[in-house]
């Protein structure tokens, strides 16, 4: 039997979508509400004088009611899943716009990125901490106190490359700009194999960090919360994780361009 609230959103959507009804889409903003605050805790950036938690849910919101005029009634995808994309778009999508980081932190993190991809591409396997350290010439601290900050940039340089890798192989477009949505990508069957590969070489917590964060949408503090560790410690799991798809995926795509 369909629950009554099941039958109310329904009927909302049906007066939106159909009708333009903008009391309909008020009351979907507001069912819905949760999902930006969902969106917002997945999303960990320290706070501070550029960005403050109402400023990332803030963002969110607006990440929300795009979600809500763009859905696509037909497509017969959970609404759910695809605002939860476009809010982390937006989302990221302020990061993008504002230099947050300070210029010490945002040269170290280029410097991180670098060195992970050179082992990559050199070693055939991930950097460990000790070849990072050595790298940047930092203390194990400052290692993980810099994967910590940049948790955002990560996520959003490894959208970039799996955008780029489901651009490189498909011909078609995909109306609404979704051909620029990473979660769109990962239905590309070759996307699909090249993410199984990589994530199956990251060790055990990253994996299961990577896991429960992409497919059972739990936050990072509620990650720390299931193994026991900090929400801190699970995001720099969790940021080291993503550098070490990226760099992986980064190396693969250069391959792939060449062969193209």
């Amino acid at each position: 039997m369909i629950s009554s609230e099941h039958s109310e959103t329904a009927y909302l959507w049906k007066r939106f979508k159909e009708h333009g009804d903008a009391d309909a889409r008020t009351r979907l903003i507001e069912h819905y509400m949760y999902l930006a605050k969902v969106g917002a805790g997945r999303v960990h950036i320290p706070t501070g004088p550029v960005f403050s938690q109402d400023d990332l849910y803030g963002h969110a919101i607006v990440g929300l009611i795009d979600a809500v005029e763009r859905f696509d009634l037909e497509m017969g995808r959970p609404f759910e899943a695809y605002a939860l994309v476009r809010i982390r778009g937006a989302i990221l999508d302020a990061v993008r716009s504002t230099d947050w980081l300070p210029r010490a932190v945002r040269n170290s993190e280029n410097k991180l990125r670098q060195a992970m991809r050179r082992i990559e591409m050199s070693e055939g396997r991930s950097a460990t901490d000790e070849e990072l350290r050595d790298a940047l010439g930092i203390s194990q601290e400052e290692l993980e106190e810099l994967l910590t900050v940049m948790n955002a940039s990560a996520i959003e340089s490894l959208d970039a490359v799996i955008s780029d890798i489901g651009d490189l192989n498909s011909s078609s477009n995909i109306a609404d700009n979704m051909a620029y949505d990473p979660a769109t990508h990962a239905q590309n069957s070759q996307v699909k194999r090249m993410l199984a590969e990589a994530i199956d070489s990251l060790v055990d917590n990253e994996r299961t960090v990577i896991a429960l964060y992409y497919f059972e949408d739990m936050t990072l503090k509620e990650i720390g919360q299931v193994l026991g560790f900090s929400e801190s410690r699970a995001c720099q799991i969790h940021t080291k994780a993503i550098l070490k798809l990226q760099a992986k995926l980064s190396r693969w795509l250069d391959v792939m361009f060449m062969a193209a």
